[in-house]
């Protein structure tokens, strides 16, 4: 099985046509997403990790690079 930070690379370098991404790489500053994309990221994160992504949590910090989404998928996993 694939660990977070795989699975979430490989969605974003697939949708964003990029041969590699940095787990730092701030996707939202670099222009590669639009805010039909921020949209996809989302249900992505509910559908792929079986998390609820709550009006809390929509904020640029939980998802601008790959580290970022991958600690916030398991802030949610464990409740934190």
């Amino acid at each position: 099985m694939s660990t977070i930070h795989e699975r979430i690379r490989a969605y974003l370098e697939r949708s964003l046509r990029q041969l590699e991404l940095d787990d730092d790489t701030d996707i939202f500053a670099n222009g590669m997403v639009d805010s039909l994309f921020a949209v996809q990221l989302v249900a992505f994160t509910e559908q792929e990790f079986g998390v609820a992504v709550v009006d809390d949590d929509l904020d640029l910090a939980n998802f601008r690079s790959i580290n970022d989404l991958a600690n916030f998928v398991g802030r949610k996993r464990t409740g934190v």
